[in-house]
């Protein structure tokens, strides 16, 4: 099978198969950490055990290999490619929150054509082939209409004060300090792909990212942008799996979002010590 013959059949099987992993994602709550991947980032052995097993089985059934997360895999920007987060937001997995999932894009050189969320600790399931609908449990999701900020939630990334690289702690601190001045509500769930997937069914009015991995965006990217919302980077440059950041909301309360965060100056500036 391939993506000309028919995306949408490719995202059900997909589906069938994230169904299928339910029950152990379920079953696996609260497993600690057996990877150690960084400072309070790591996998569990279910992370493990889902990534090989989703890339089995998406090969077996529609030929197309996977990019996990854990294992890796082809080029992103080669031909047709799924990329696959097993657990997204794993510290919450582990310590028992319900705000995880699993997310997964079908990539076209590079291009998302196709995205899965699947939380199923809270029974949601959203997918989504370019050009729209968004779907949540099969049922197709109102497209995104404009919304004022003040009016909207907005997910939040995760940070540490102290961090530094492309958006340094203290930035990331100005800009959350920024919008609890002009947003309805702020909300950091400590899942990016749980961000994107509210964000695309209206459930937050946007919401600013910090990673930049293609497993953590593609999916909630192509979701948002197949229900009429928009996508960029924090600095307003469209959106590709290349990106560091993400900035996605409905078309009115991206604006206001990207001014509040514009009008804070360089990234760069806060690393130097140059705050305003």
């Amino acid at each position: 099978m391939t993506l000309a013959e028919d995306p949408q059949r490719l995202v059900e099987i997909a589906a069938r198969l994230l169904d299928d992993t339910g029950d152990r994602f379920v079953a696996g709550v609260g497993a600690p950490s057996a990877v150690q991947k960084g400072p309070d980032d790591f996998a569990t052995a279910v992370d493990l055990e889902l990534e090989k097993r989703l890339t089995a089985e998406l090969f077996e059934l529609t030929g197309i290999p996977v990019h996990g997360e854990e294992f890796g895999g082809p080029d992103l920007h080669d031909g047709a490619l799924w990329v696959l987060d097993p657990i997204d937001g794993t510290f919450n997995y582990s310590a028992g929150l319900p705000s995880a999932g699993t997310l997964l894009a079908l990539l076209d050189d590079g291009v998302p054509v196709a995205g899965l969320t699947w939380l199923p600790l809270v029974n949601q399931r959203f997918t989504a082939a370019v050009g729209g609908p968004v779907y949540l449990n099969g049922d197709a999701v109102p497209a995104l209409t404009d919304r004022e900020l003040s009016d909207s939630m907005i997910g939040f990334g995760a940070f540490n004060i102290e961090s530094k690289g492309r958006t340094p702690g203290v930035y990331r601190l100005r800009i959350l300090e920024e919008l609890s001045r002009v947003s309805s509500r702020l909300r950091m769930h400590g899942a990016t792909g749980i961000d994107l997937a509210y964000t695309a069914s209206g459930v937050l009015g946007g919401c600013v990212v910090f990673g930049h991995r293609a497993w953590d965006n593609a999916a909630g990217a192509l979701l948002v942008q197949s229900a009429g919302g928009v996508v960029t980077d924090l600095a307003g440059e469209p959106w590709t799996i290349d990106s560091g950041s993400v900035l996605a909301a409905s078309p009115r309360a991206h604006e206001q979002l990207l001014s509040v965060i514009t009008d804070l100056g360089d990234p760069a500036d806060f690393l130097e010590g140059r705050v305003r």
